[in-house]
């Protein structure tokens, strides 16, 4: 008997995991497909993309030499796509290595599932915190036995072991973290497929 319980309770939990990434699938999902204002970019649209992609400081009459119109003429496409949410923002990309954070870690974060009633849902408390640790440059939720996927950079291995150590396994909904370290970067690009 003890044992038909243990299973109904175990396979309670599965279905309960399965329930809540299906949620957050559809939840990401629903997000992406509200906040895709332009309905199809044209090949010019397309071609001033890539090119911003590949330097964000290209003048409008750069951006015009390329793709063979004025510049009032891109600057009009360009505005038209920074209002429209396709152009989120203009940043400067800097190697961390030249800054003294040569490793960067991938990990793997389960939360626990179960909590009392009258505390917030782990899965919120996660993300509030993972807001405010800067050695987290990415944060993805997840489909599958895991939840989160961090990207993590720091300094050294003794910095690494901090952070795990006095942050992230001390938080109350970490119940579990795998770590690959990256040996190489092989590809690393911002640029989307456009």
């Amino acid at each position: 008997m003890a044992k038909s319980l243990a299973d109904e309770e175990m396979y309670a939990d599965c279905r309960c995991r399965f329930l809540q990434s299906l949620a957050r699938s559809v939840a990401i999902t629903q997000d992406y497909c509200k906040d895709s204002p332009m309905e199809a970019l044209d090949k010019i649209d397309r071609m001033i993309l890539r090119t911003l992609q590949l330097d964000g400081r290209a003048t409008y009459d750069q951006l015009a030499e390329q793709v063979s119109l004025s510049p009032s003429a891109v600057l009009r496409r360009v505005k038209r796509l920074e209002e429209a949410g396709v152009i989120d923002r203009y940043v400067a990309l800097i190697r961390p290595e030249v800054i003294g954070l040569g490793l960067t870690a991938y990990l793997n974060v389960r939360l626990e599932k179960h909590t009392e009633s009258h505390k917030r849902n782990p899965m919120d408390l996660f993300r509030a915190s993972v807001q405010t640790w800067p050695e987290v440059v990415e944060c993805a939720a997840l489909t599958g036995e895991m939840d989160y996927l961090l990207r993590v950079v720091v300094a050294d291995m003794a910095h690494y072991s901090r952070f795990i150590m006095d942050t992230l396994l001390k938080h109350p909904s970490v119940q579990d973290c795998k770590t690959s370290f990256v040996l190489d970067r092989v590809k690393a690009t911002t640029a989307l497929p456009v």
